[in-house]
């Protein structure tokens, strides 16, 4: 396991009941930074693939109100943790330990959500960065159940770190 959630919540500034990602699982670097020390620049991260997991039980607050008695997970969460995911690739870009990173999502395009999530349901979350534009970053992500395509989206945010 790349981190557990502790480690989770020291990297994302989300907390319950908005945070849907339990653990990173794994991140794989692109070919040509393998054996590399980082930091790196996102423009070299690019290829890179993160991948996330997270347990839709009934405890995830959001299920209690949508809907009572047949709970499914909304597409809008999807998003989010699609994009949640995808701020883990900038783990190998933080210039030092103490920066923190400032996340702000911009814009998703082609959201299909292909299968309803219910619990329980235990997630895999892909996001592979695909373009670097200055501090913006499209990804390419997708939502797994026992290897399964549930859903995808492309997402676009904008990843600063602070000291």
């Amino acid at each position: 396991m790349f981190m557990e959630k502790k480690e989770v919540m020291d990297f994302l500034p989300h907390r319950d009941p908005f945070l849907f990602i339990d653990t990173v699982k794994e991140i794989t670097l692109p070919d040509t930074l393998k054996d590399k020390k980082g930091p790196f620049t996102a423009q070299q991260m690019i290829g890179g693939k993160c991948i996330c997991c997270f347990k839709v039980d009934h405890s995830v607050k959001v299920l209690e109100g949508h809907f009572p008695g047949d709970p499914i997970l909304p597409g809008v969460v999807q998003v989010e943790m699609m994009a949640q995911a995808a701020s883990f690739l900038a783990t190998y870009c933080k210039p030092s330990d103490d920066s923190k990173i400032e996340v702000a999502l911009l814009g998703i395009d082609s959201a299909r959500f292909r299968k309803p999530v219910v619990p329980p349901m235990d997630l895999e979350v892909h996001a592979t960065l695909t373009k670097v534009r200055g501090p913006i970053q499209m990804y390419d992500c997708e939502i797994y159940s026992n290897g399964e395509l549930i859903s995808q989206t492309s997402v676009m945010a904008s990843l600063k770190f602070n000291n």
